[in-house]
């Protein structure tokens, strides 16, 4: 699979379920644990409460739902990529309009389980700036930030 069958699109909630169903399998091969919240609490959240604070993209490929990233211009709340299209550079791109769109700095969590996470986000750019536990998972998170050179 190379980018260039990829396609960017704002969110439409007729990708719910094939999206949901993407950024459950990614979190949780990444964090080796269960979703907590039914896979119907799940599309609500993504339909109703997600795009309350955040701009939601869509990275496709051949009508499959290859990655999502929800962020505003201060924040990335969620970059999740399909475990079968990583490392081909989707994340990158969803990455890089968001920090177009930024105020000039970023904010973002990880779990600091996710080791693949880390070494992404440093790559591109960014530092650890707090550690903690602030998931309903209860797992340690790292915050991490990016500011424009």
């Amino acid at each position: 699979m190379d980018l260039e069958k990829v396609i960017i699109i704002p969110y439409d909630t007729k990708y719910a379920k094939k999206t949901v169903k993407m950024w459950r399998e990614s979190k949780e091969q990444a964090i080796k644990q269960k979703e907590l919240h039914s896979f119907d609490n799940h599309v609500h959240f993504l339909n109703y409460i997600l795009p309350e604070h955040f701009q939601i993209e869509l990275a496709l490929s051949d009508g499959q739902v290859v990655g999502m990233i929800a962020y505003n211009d201060h924040e990335i709340s969620q970059l999740y990529i399909h475990m079968d299209f990583q490392g081909i550079g989707i994340g990158e791109t969803l990455l890089n309009r968001a920090k177009a769109q930024s105020s000039g700095s970023l904010t973002l969590y990880t779990f600091e389980i996710n080791k693949n996470a880390q070494r992404f986000y440093e790559k591109h750019g960014f530092i650890i700036i707090a550690r903690g536990i602030e998931n309903e998972e209860k797992l340690p998170d790292l915050l991490y930030e990016w500011v424009a050179k």
